[in-house]
């Protein structure tokens, strides 16, 4: 089974869930019913933006810088300005 139709398959078992829920197929106490289950696709919607947003956050502070990233655009920086002093233009 690939990787799609595992999510497919997913979407479809939840989704059918939500629906068993909201149309009061499977009975639960009517607290629940009348104020959570309308509000759950809006939960995990928020859920789903706040872990991403973490997700985000997380992958820009542990972002690494290598060495030889450095090293190699400190290279290409003098090789662009070598280039444009043969050119006649003043970079310093």
């Amino acid at each position: 089974m690939t990787r799609a139709q595992q999510t497919i398959s997913f979407a479809l078992l939840v989704s059918s869930l939500y629906l068993c829920l909201f149309l009061e197929l499977i009975p639960l106490p009517e607290v629940v019913q009348r104020d959570i289950i309308p509000v759950l696709p809006f939960w995990s919607l928020v859920t789903l933006g706040a872990w991403l947003l973490f997700r985000l956050g997380w992958g820009l502070l542990t972002f690494r810088d290598t060495p030889d990233a450095y090293a190699e655009l400190m290279e290409e920086i003098k090789m662009a300005k070598a280039d444009l002093r043969s050119k006649g233009v003043d970079v310093d």
